[in-house]
Parts: structure tokens; sequence; C-alpha cells
């Protein structure tokens, strides 16, 4: 007898369906599994033995071929077992073949019979959706998760013999859990009321967080750079439905996200230092291969403190997908393209021991090669790049985050409305031919413009990243031309930091 069951594997962070074909004939009895399955997919006789046993029904003791279509793809992981000991029962004539007609099934087996959680529910459930599975079961755990898809019946399964008794109509389906509600807002969550001084600074937050640009904060140990940098996600505007299910299924993948619930606030990620290439740009084998820190920060905030602390390959792999706002990972047999539309902020030293303006105690020699951590090119991404000073101990706090937030929301809304229907939502991410088409320059700030770059010997990259700015600076003013004053402040916010 032959079954074939509808079920989905992990692609990187994007399911792959799979169907799983389940053979018993005659012979001697056996287990094999072809199709490429990883280590967890070849050991799945054991567990999915064991499940039916202890669910009261039966093994064949027969010869039992278990394919994993489409056989050029690596199967990861364990979900695939709930499939594989459902299509037994089809094939051993325990359920009818129309039992499963359009039927998804997604999970692990425990040697007790209990069906438990996978990870990527979120991705796997719309990987079935695609090729018009619309009744999917799926483990009880992540049954909320999976309901967050729309257009699908979501079966929750709390175990094998529950399942299989459901099937059959033995047994009414048990009804799909209530979504949870969201967490409530984090009282204690950092605001930027709690900055004192440092007003050149919270204008350059509010630049970034409105239009997406790429900030380096530069200073003395306790000047307040890591302070700041970790206030920038409350002056971010909340993500949309559609960017949100796009972060929600992201961590999901990883393991992070809560059952249920969409993440509404954009992502935070802050690795060490010591993180390696495969940690920010995400890696692993050709069946495996997990997203890093630039695609889990997707959408949101990527934090790196202690900039030149880092490892020299690990920040020069961050120049292409800083670019291009995508992560092109290769390995044998496999190209994966994960995404990361990053907002990255930045803070580190002026020198090893961080006194360069005051009593510095670094040789030349030093000084020299704590610069040469950091590349030209890679600086270069920086749209943003201050040098900060000690605030004195009187000077004024600044307004709330939900004050800057607000100022920000007005120039997000104007780059929506512009960029509306392209392929770019920021002003950090417009090509410069299309900047120069939707925000032409009056002849003497073109001018002006023509004098900063000769002055300052910008690259052509760096001029069009100065007129982004610009642009920015503009719309937190809600208005439609760029002047002379939003160049000089554009410029002003671009030091040579080191």
């Amino acid at each position: 007898m032959l079954a074939s069951i509808h079920s989905a594997t992990l692609l990187g962070i994007a399911g792959q369906p799979v169907r799983v074909e389940v053979h018993v004939s005659n012979g001697l009895p056996g287990y094999c599994v072809v199709g490429l399955p990883d280590a967890a997919g070849r050991e799945s006789r054991e567990r999915v033995r064991a499940a039916l046993l202890s669910s009261s029904l039966p093994w064949p003791q027969r010869r039992i071929t278990v394919n994993l279509a489409p056989a050029a793809v690596r199967k990861t992981g364990s979900g695939l077992e709930l499939a594989v000991a459902v299509g037994l029962l089809v094939a051993s004539d325990d359920l009818p073949d129309s039992a499963l007609d359009g039927v998804g099934v997604l999970g692990e087996l425990g040697l007790d019979g209990g069906v438990r959680d996978i990870p990527g529910t979120l991705a796997l459930v719309d990987a079935l959706r695609g090729v018009g599975v619309h009744e999917i079961v799926v483990p009880a755990g992540v049954a909320a998760e999976a309901m967050l898809v729309d257009g699908v019946t979501v079966r929750p399964a709390r175990s094998l013999a529950e399942l299989r008794d459901c099937l059959k109509g033995e047994l009414p389906w048990p009804d799909p859990p209530e979504a949870p509600p969201p967490p409530p807002p984090d009282p204690d969550a950092p605001d930027l009321s709690e900055v004192r001084g440092l007003a050149g600074a919270r204008r350059a937050l509010a630049i970034a967080a409105a239009g997406s640009h790429h900030l380096l904060l530069v200073g003395p140990p306790g000047v307040g750079k890591t302070m700041l940098a970790r206030r920038l996600p409350s002056i971010r505007t909340p993500l949309d439905p559609e960017q949100a299910l796009e972060v929600t299924r992201i961590h999901s993948v990883a393991g992070l996200a809560p059952s249920g619930v969409l993440l509404r606030d954009r992502p935070l990620r802050a690795p060490h230092h010591s993180s390696s290439t495969a940690a920010l740009i995400g890696g692993g084998s050709n069946g495996r291969i997990r997203p890093g820190e630039l695609t889990l920060a997707h959408r949101g905030t990527l934090f790196l403190d202690e900039l030149a602390e880092f490892g020299p390959a690990a920040l020069e792999s961050l120049r292409q997908p800083l670019e291009e706002r995508v992560v092109r990972i290769s390995r044998n047999g496999a190209t994966l393209d994960l995404p990361a539309d990053v907002l990255l902020v930045a803070c580190c030293n002026p020198c090893p021991c961080g006194l360069a303006r005051r009593n510095c105690r670094c040789s030349d020699s030093q000084r020299h090669r704590y610069r040469r951590r950091l590349s030209e090119p890679l600086l270069d991404r920086f749209d943003l790049r201050l040098v900060l000073d000690t605030p004195g101990p009187h000077e004024p706090v600044g307004p709330t985050s939900a004050e800057i937030r607000a100022h920000v929301g007005v120039a997000v809304a104007r780059q929506e409305r512009r960029y509306r229907g392209r392929a770019w939502e920021r002003n950090a991410h417009v090509p410069a031919s299309a900047l120069e088409r939707d925000s032409p320059l009056p002849a003497s700030t073109a001018q002006l413009e023509r004098v900063i770059a000769s002055e300052r010997e910008l690259s052509a990259r760096g001029i069009v990243r100065l007129r982004r700015v610009a642009r920015t600076i503009a719309d937190l003013d809600d208005r439609d031309d760029v002047n002379d004053l939003d160049l000089l402040e554009a410029a002003e916010l671009r030091e040579d930091v080191l």
C-alpha cells in the first residue's frame, strides 16, 4: 500500500513543501528513509515506532520505505515525523485514503505518542497554503501561531491516538486556541527623556529613525553612546501588519517568537563584539542554514557596541548586506537570500584608551592600528557620524521618546506617500537617479553641495548619502524642498570621527 501526505520543512527562513510518501510492502521487515533527510530524519524510525506502539496503534512488520519528495532538496528537522506516522496508518489500512485529501500534517512525535512543537510553524503553514493546502494539522502548542496565516483551517493535534480518531471521524476536532492577548507596554522601557544634554545626538537619532540612516557614535567611555543607541527603537514607528508577519516568521524559525503573537515592535539585536562572521550574517550547512543577527534584526535595529573590537572579517562581511539589504549565502547545492533591511547603529571609542581628546595615553602607532580596524568603505556606509562630548551635570533632559516618535512619524508618512509603489520605502534606500528626479535641488543648494563635496573630498556615494540625509531633515520639518540649511546640517552630521 502507498500513502502520500502533504508536509513541509524549513529551507533557510522559508518553508519548503514536501510530499511524504510511505510504501508498505511484503518482504523482510525494515525501515528506510530516502530523499536527503538529515540526522533527525534518519532517526525518525525509533520515535515513530515507539509513538505508534504507545498509542496502541499497529507497527507494520513489513518492508517500509519513506520517500521525502522532492528528492533533490535536503530535509531538515523532525517536523515530518507526524506525517510519516499518519502515512503508515493509511498504508496499513487503519485510516482511509480520503481522510488526508487536501490535508497537511506537521509535527514531531514523542515516544509516548504526544505531538511536540516544531520551530518555524508560521513559515511551514504559509508554504503549504502556497501549494493549495488549506487544512493543516499542527501541534496544539503552536496552533495559535499557525492561525496567524490567513486562509487556512488549523487542526490542533495533542497526540497521535487522538489525531487518528479525529481523522476517522470518531472524535470531534479540538477547538482551536484563542489568540493570546498582546503583551502590555513595558513601563520600564528605555526612554530618551532619561538622557541629559546631547541635543545634537538626539537630533541625529531622530534623523536616523525617520530615514533609516545608519548611525555611528564615537566618544569617550561614559559619555552616553550606549544609552542613546539602546533608546533608538523607542522613537521608531511600529511595524505595519505585513511587516509584523514577516518579522514574526523570521523569529519563529529561530525559535524566538512567542507563540500566537505578532511582533508589533521593531526588533533590537545587540550581538557581542566576539561574534563570528556566521553569527552576524548567518550560516550553517547547506541543509540547515540559520539566520544571523542581520536577519534577526530585519525591519529593526542592529546595535554593534564597541564596533572597533569586532573581528575585521566580521565587519567587512557587513558591507554588501548593508548596501543591498539582503544576505546571500551560498553552500554546496543551495543558495539562499535572507532579508537584512536593518538600521545599523554602532558605538566605539575614539582610541584604545578612549580619551583621545583629554589626556590620551595612546601612542601614535596604537591610534593608527585602532583606526585601521574600521575600513573607509565600511565607514562610508554610515550616513550619520557623530563625535560626542561629555554633557555637563546641569544640562537639561530632552523630550520623551513618544514626542520624538510623533515627529518621526510625520517624516515617515511623507516618505510612504512619496515612494508608494516603489521598491524602496525610506530615504536611505533611494537610488541616486530617483533622488535626483524626485527631490531636485535648487541651483544655489546644488552649488553648495558641490562646495561641500570638494572640501570634504566626498566620494560619489558620499554625495548621494549627504543628499539623502538632507531629504530626511526636510521631511522631519514637513517640507517638500531641500534647502541650504538642510544640506549644511547633513554635512555637520557626517564628521570625521576617527
